[in-house]
């Protein structure tokens, strides 16, 4: 059976195996490691920058990103369902000590008019300064979207204009950068900071990089051991990266095949899929019940079990779990009850609060 829950759920290829067995290794935290070195040197270049710095999660790397680029007190916007926001427990709000401002979108992806209105007016001593800009290629809450790149260089020209900092958390930008036909680099030159997870459809069983100015390094590197990221013999697993990158960029284009084969081959069977929305290794439902879209993260990333794999084993796609929600923007009174329930009357000059509106939600499964 395929799972198909997320793309971490992919499995070291038994060339991968073998890189990690013939490392050569060091001290990572003296920079005596030269496999380390060599990884963090071919993702600078990859993302488009001067430096990289090797990090055991991309969950850290976008926190000490958002570190490196403000001051405690400053404010960081992004798209409400952004991972920075949605899957990192407050990071921001704990590492950073940053206000977060959450935008809405109908598909993760914002405009230049977005940007603008959502910084505070400058000088303003009753708000946090706006300091930050936050985007995520793909867009893991927007169901895999990719950034067209036209647009994103409009966004982060409106950011600059503003004043702000930008970071892109790129833990799938390979993706994007597959999927738009261009290179990682044309996105990741546009920002001050990007992370790349290498642990998703690159297949390893952990790491990312977060990619900088050779200014900003020093300090990024700091801020590593500051949050406990800092490791010793770590070539063993940055050799994965390595091979990862030699051998699995280009293979990501099966992944997106393979979606869009599981993609409309559900939706033949009659099930609600925005095939429209495919443009990565996402697969998205539609309510037909509601006219808001809703992502089930069935990320249709093959395991890498193998060093061969066939586009025919698409066929065998089948999802292993569904999560679905209804938006819940009323209660309706039992069955069993002819009418609502009321409350009983309060004593005399005592006034009842009004309970607090009841929100659509939807569940998504973590990534």
């Amino acid at each position: 059976m395929v799972d198909l829950r997320s793309d971490t759920l992919t499995q070291p290829t038994s060339g991968m195996r073998r890189a990690m067995a013939e490392a050569v290794v060091g001290d990572e935290q003296k920079r005596e490691d030269p496999t380390v070195i060599a990884l963090e040197e071919r993702a600078a270049a990859l993302l488009g920058h001067d430096a990289a710095i090797y990090l055991p999660t991309a969950t850290m790397g976008n926190q000490i990103a958002l570190r490196l680029l403000s001051e405690p007190g400053d404010e960081v916007v992004a798209e409400g369902s952004s991972h920075v926001f949605r899957y990192e427990l407050g990071g921001p709000a704990v590492h950073g000590g940053l206000a977060m401002k959450p935008l809405a979108s109908e598909d993760g992806l914002l405009t230049p008019e977005d940007v603008r209105a959502a910084v505070n007016p400058p000088g303003d001593l009753h708000m946090a300064p706006t300091r930050i800009l936050s985007l995520e290629n793909t867009h893991n809450g927007g169901g895999g979207r990719v950034w067209p790149l036209g647009r994103f260089s409009d966004v982060v020209a409106e950011a600059r204009a503003q004043g702000l900092r930008v970071h892109l958390d790129g833990a799938r930008l390979l993706n994007a950068a597959v999927a738009a036909g261009v290179s990682a680099a044309d996105y990741g030159r546009e920002a001050d900071t990007v992370t790349l997870c290498l642990s998703k459809g690159l297949g390893c069983p952990l790491g990312a990089v977060i990619a900088t100015s050779s200014e900003l390094a020093p300090k990024a590197r700091r801020f590593k051991h500051l949050f406990g990221g800092a490791m010793r013999q770590a070539g063993v697993v940055a050799a994965t990266g390595l091979y990862a990158l030699d051998h699995h960029v280009e293979r990501l284009a099966e992944d997106h095949a393979n979606a869009r084969r599981l993609g409309e081959g559900l939706a033949e069977a009659g099930l609600p899929v925005a095939c429209d929305a495919i443009e990565s290794n996402f697969v998205s439902s539609t309510s037909r019940a509601s006219a808001s879209r809703r992502t089930t993260q069935s990320r249709a990333c093959a395991p890498r079990a193998s060093c061969s794999r066939s586009p025919q084993s698409a066929a065998s796609f089948a999802p292993s779990r569904t999560w679905t929600s209804a938006p819940r923007t009323s209660i309706a009174p039992s069955p069993r009850s002819p009418e609502p329930c009321r409350a009983a009357p309060l004593p005399s000059g005592r006034r009842r609060m009004s309970p607090p509106p009841i929100r659509a939600t939807s569940l998504r499964p973590r990534s």
